[in-house]
């Protein structure tokens, strides 16, 4: 009897064991797959293996954050969310794909206490970098310069953390704005002509007595530099300062069309405030020129220009509404008034030559000549160049408009309009090649104002 009961023993001892040294080779067999699969970029592939590893290995609590991360690396961001979860710590890189995860999938709210329990176990720039653009989304702005502080502490070479940290700086506490601005220009010399434009804002603003007027100026810093959010947040802060400032309400009217918004309410409560102020009257005419109301425009820009009959602005925006109401006498008119009030002003010769590019109305007597004489003003400016090169283009004067508009792309590879008309003048001489490089180029691009759509709609018409 106890010979057998020893021999029943040694035979279930003999089964565990086997089964034991079967998971742990089946086990590391997974995890030997997935490290291979991961060195390889296969990501889903090392996902499913390191999952498979950790049901056979529990005690590598580090396998399930292995399996998160690669899941995110596949962009299977659900998947990673639900390995992340089994764990309750993780690498600094495992924090910053839990939390990316989340991003990903739109679940900010998640996101946000994950990146912050993630700073408490790794002082991590990446964790502060996705916690700032949490806090942009939110549009939490005095939390996104703290989480900039800390990313720029622990990594002062990120060149857009220093200039939103600079622009930041601008809105919340002007003082502290120059040294990221400046930092920022020097890590990337791309910014420098945002951060100069910037940098001429706050000294304009520091000269205004008006606090209400100081934060209009701002506004409309970060508006030339295409940051409507923050614009928004400075005009907003003018009127609480002072709500009966007409031209705050009129420039916030602005800043909510930009970011998608009506604006309407914001412009009507201005012209109510202040009926002759000719910023409110340039920014209804801006509205409505959206809005295709092209009377209304007109009717906004005649009245500014009544207010400042020797300010050109307001004749070249009376130009620019007679021209969409087919008025092309009288714009051309106004285009030439507001040239002869302000004659060495490339930008006034710039909008005269394109009116007559655009509607083929007096092009070798006026159009050309004005082109040319704004390229002598300003031979390094791409509007310009561009400009030129599309008169050029319009006259058949080939050559020259590829060589001048060549130059505007040198100077701005990303002045899209350029390459719509070196596009233009290559179909022109017959090199097809050359502009659909150009056309597909501009297509695939990011943030071209619309320009990618016009090289979608001329590819189709050309090259299918």
């Amino acid at each position: 009897m106890l010979r057998r009961i020893g021999s029943t023993y040694w035979i279930v001892f003999l089964l565990i064991s086997s089964a034991v040294v079967s998971m742990l080779l089946g086990g590391y067999s997974s995890l030997d797959r997935a490290e291979q699969a991961e060195r390889a970029g296969n990501y889903a592939i090392a996902a499913e293996s390191f999952a498979h590893a950790a049901r056979f290995l529990p005690w590598r609590r580090d396998l399930f954050e292995r399996a998160g991360i690669n899941w995110a690396e596949a962009g299977e961001f659900s998947a990673a969310v639900g390995y992340f979860e089994k764990g309750d710590d993780f690498s600094e890189q495992g924090w910053i794909w839990y939390c990316t995860s989340h991003i990903q999938l739109g679940n900010l709210s998640a996101a946000a206490p994950i990146c912050n329990k993630g700073v408490e176990r790794h002082e991590s720039a990446g964790l502060y970098s996705l916690l700032a653009f949490i806090h942009r989304e939110e549009k939490d702005w005095e939390a996104e310069r703290l989480a900039l502080e800390n990313q720029t502490r622990l990594d002062s070479s990120d060149a857009y953390a220093a200039y939103r940290l600079g622009m930041l700086s601008i809105l919340l506490s002007p003082d502290d704005a120059l040294p990221e601005l400046t930092r920022a220009s020097t890590l990337n010399p791309e910014v420098d002509s945002a951060v100069q434009t910037l940098r001429a804002a706050l000294a304009v603003s520091s000269q205004q007595d008006d606090p209400s007027m100081q934060r209009v100026i701002i506004g409309q810093a970060f508006g030339l530099v295409q940051d409507w959010e923050l614009a928004t947040a400075a005009f907003e802060e003018a009127i609480r300062i002072n709500d009966i400032n007409a031209e705050a309400w009129a420039w916030l009217g602005e800043a909510k069309q930009q970011t998608g918004q009506d604006g309407s309410a914001e412009l009507d409560r201005a012209l109510s405030l202040d009926r002759n102020s000719v910023s409110v009257r340039a920014l209804r005419g801006l509205y409505w020129s959206r809005k295709g109301k092209y009377e209304q425009m007109l009717a906004e820009y005649l009245l500014a220009a009544g207010i400042e009959p020797e300010n050109p602005r307001w004749r070249a925006g009376v130009g620019e509404a007679y021209a969409k109401l087919g008025d092309l006498v009288l714009a051309l008119e106004s285009y030439q008034r507001a040239v002869e009030l302000e004659p060495n002003s490339a930008e006034y010769l710039r909008l005269l030559a394109v009116f007559c590019a655009e509607n083929t109305i007096q092009i070798e007597e006026i159009g050309l000549p004005a082109a040319q004489q704004a390229f002598a003003l300003a031979p390094t400016d791409p509007a310009v160049l561009d400009t030129l090169g599309y008169v050029y283009l319009s006259t058949g004067r080939f050559a020259n408009a590829e060589l001048v508009l060549k130059k505007a792309i040198d100077i701005a590879p990303e002045f899209y309009s350029a390459h719509i008309h070196l596009a233009l003048t290559h179909l022109a001489q017959g090199n097809r090649a050359a502009a659909f490089n150009l056309l597909t180029f501009v297509r695939d691009a990011q943030n071209t104002g619309g320009y990618a759509d016009v090289a979608r709609q001329l590819l189709d018409k050309y090259f299918r």
